[in-house]
């Protein structure tokens, strides 16, 4: 996998982007992370980004980006490390979690869900995963841009549209990116992944999960991980839709940033 890293040395801390997004999606952060201490780690995963991948949708499933995730982690000569996934990388992080319980220090969920998300129709991917394959990621950009902003626009990345256009010239090109195949697949197993709450209740790791308050599709997931997760913390973040780090930037660093900084002080390196 292709990603970017700032303060080499420092305690290991991966971060996983989600469906589409890449590892630009917190590079507003990684030097402070590397100020604070941390070996910062954000990759793009298989068929995001510089990364591509197979132009085949049975390579894209949870477990093999988890194991992407491990191969990063043992490139990088980390025995254990913190990690934090964002929507689809919060599922990935989950089934980490599960699957390598000894190779985390800690976790955190943010904006994901524990099974499947239920926000639109089998029929709706099935054309937009055709059209991807059919006609290239690139072209299934331009119609979404054509049909307009989405009914469940939040007000709060309105503004992120009206104050940071490089970011939103940066999702664009992570998904016009993006491998089709990918975007197929992915698609439809946001859709039907298997519920994993009560697996979850064996993570033993210190975990925070962090949700935008006006991420409806989210909320009650979120709500439940952090009950689930014996000692789990909950942090909604005020005025905040789908990417926190992005719509309250201050509030989203202050969440993440006060958690990493206790277990800074209470976990080896």
């Amino acid at each position: 996998m292709d990603f970017t890293e700032r303060g080499v040395g420092g305690h290991p801390l991966m971060l996983v982007h989600g469906f589409t997004g890449g590892r630009t999606d917190f590079a507003d952060f990684m030097d402070r992370f590397a100020d604070d201490g941390w070996h910062a780690v954000a990759p793009d995963l298989r068929g995001h980004g510089t990364t591509g991948g197979p132009r085949d949708t049975s390579a894209y499933t949870v477990a093999a980006f988890v194991a992407d995730v491990i191969a990063l982690a043992d490139r990088l000569g980390w025995p254990s490390f913190v990690l934090l996934g964002h929507s689809m990388g919060g599922i990935v992080a989950q089934q980490l979690a599960l699957d390598h319980p000894d190779r985390l220090d800690a976790l955190l969920l943010m904006d994901t869900v524990h099974g499947p998300l239920e926000v639109t129709t089998e029929e709706l991917l099935e054309f937009a995963g055709n059209y991807a394959i059919d006609n290239g990621m690139p072209a299934l950009a331009d119609l979404m841009d054509s049909l307009g902003p989405s009914p469940t626009e939040t007000e709060a990345y309105r503004h992120v549209k009206a104050t940071r256009p490089d970011i939103i010239a940066g999702q664009r090109a992570n998904l016009a990116a993006a491998v089709p195949e990918m975007f197929a697949s992915c698609s439809k197993m946001l859709m039907t992944e298997p519920d994993r709450l009560d697996r979850l209740r064996s993570v033993s790791v210190p975990t925070c999960v962090i949700v935008g308050e006006h991420d409806m599709p989210f909320l009650a997931d979120s709500a439940r991980l952090a009950a689930a997760i014996d000692g789990a913390e909950l942090v909604t973040i005020a005025a905040a839709g789908h990417s926190p780090q992005w719509e309250q930037p201050d509030a989203w660093e202050l969440a993440t940033a006060s958690f990493l900084r206790r277990l800074d002080r209470t976990t080896p390196s």
